[in-house]
């Protein structure tokens, strides 16, 4: 299979001959083989894994995977690689959770701002 991982900036990986691949998706995790059916899934923050000569392991962010014949594209907002396993995982809680907290704060904040707009718009058509 050749997978392709992308992040929104640029190309992280283009790898060729990986022989399985790995997803954590909220369903639990999905093993990839070159005979799997086309499919679609979506990531959750976790650790990615592929095999070529040897398994590699990446940390990535939520995102999506699409398997469309020996292709495998996966798409995520941030990718770490080229450390141990265990830090993998610290990485994963550190950043990419702590991503997710504050994207939550600005769309907490969005909600209210667009909530008062619309309360002002109503009474403002009122008038």
């Amino acid at each position: 299979m050749e997978l392709k991982i992308l992040l929104p900036y640029k190309v992280f990986a283009d790898i060729k001959n990986v022989d399985s691949i790995v997803a954590e998706t909220s369903e639990g995790s999905f093993g990839f083989l070159p005979q799997r059916l086309d499919c679609i899934v979506v990531l959750m923050p976790g650790i990615f894994s592929y095999k070529t000569d040897n398994v590699h392991y990446l940390a990535v962010d939520d995102g999506i995977l699409v398997k469309t014949g020996d292709l495998v594209m996966v798409s995520v907002r941030n990718a770490v690689g080229g450390v141990e396993l265990g830090k993998l995982a610290d990485t994963i809680q550190n950043e990419f959770k702590n991503i997710s907290a504050d994207e939550e704060k600005v769309r907490y904040m969005a909600s209210k701002l667009e909530t008062g707009f619309l309360s002002r718009l109503r009474k403002f058509q009122q008038e």
